[in-house]
């Protein structure tokens, strides 16, 4: 009895000078008011190794975000501020306009999903859905954001002004505005130049598992990015029966 008296103090030191190893995990941010669904959610990311944070409120989540997440999971029908408006000001940010953005929403007319999508989300999921398919849309997206961290923060040449992580593109001084979409399919051209990309490689880089979208509507996208180019719309280039290719 008296050795135990003796080592318990010991065994209390030792354990209160053992360094607490920092949280490596990656860091979600669940912008969801429903608890039920939102202690669901959480559970199954918790299940594969990611940290999980959850906001009840649009104004909650972006105060979230602003301290710091890799990825956030948003719900679009909050209390007080929309969705929508959500994912819009995390997209203005510049210290947040990278973090990637996957809406979890029972809104699902296609209507919905694509103006979800205009407004910066990188992938939509309809409610209700598979908790592990979630998982998995939330992994994928982290390591497309983990690859992208490693990329070149820009790009310029003698016309073109190219801020990858602002969001920002001039072309001859002048500022061509584009949704998060547009540039996301702008910047992985501009990465590639001269390279032939097919619209199922640009479907799969830039909207990922949004499988809903057909491939044959990234010519769509494309008039619409050429629209919002003007004046430099050529240096977007098809590459008949092939796809199309950014040229210098």
């Amino acid at each position: 009895m008296k050795a135990d008296r003796v080592e318990r103090p010991e065994r209390e030191r030792a354990a209160a000078t053992t360094p607490v190893s920092p949280d490596t995990r990656r860091r979600v941010l669940l912008i969801e008011d429903d608890g039920d669904i939102a202690e669901a959610i959480s559970y199954q990311l918790e299940k594969v190794g990611l940290s999980v944070r959850v906001a009840r409120t649009g104004e909650e989540g972006l105060e979230a975000v602003r301290k710091g997440v890799d990825l956030v999971l948003l719900d679009l029908n909050l209390p007080g501020m929309d969705g929508l408006e959500v994912c819009r000001m995390i997209r203005r940010q510049q210290t947040t306009a990278h973090v990637p953005i996957i809406i979890v929403s029972a809104r699902a007319d296609e209507v919905d999903r694509v103006l979800g999508l205009e407004m910066g989300a990188d992938d939509y999921v309809v409610k209700p859905f598979s908790l592990k398919e979630l998982a998995a849309r939330a992994r994928v997206a982290l390591r497309r954001a983990s690859g992208s961290t490693e990329a070149p923060q820009g790009y310029r040449d003698d016309v073109w002004e190219i801020e990858f992580d602002a969001y920002v593109v001039r072309y001859k001084g002048e500022e061509i505005r584009l949704t998060h979409k547009e540039f996301e399919l702008f910047r992985y051209m501009v990465e590639r130049p001269g390279r032939v990309l097919t619209r199922e490689r640009l479907l799969e880089r830039v909207w990922g598992w949004e499988s809903e979208i057909d491939a044959r509507s990234i010519d769509a996208h494309i008039r619409r990015l050429r629209l919002k180019l003007g004046p430099a719309r050529n240096h977007v280039e098809t590459v008949v029966g092939l796809g199309y290719r950014f040229v210098k």
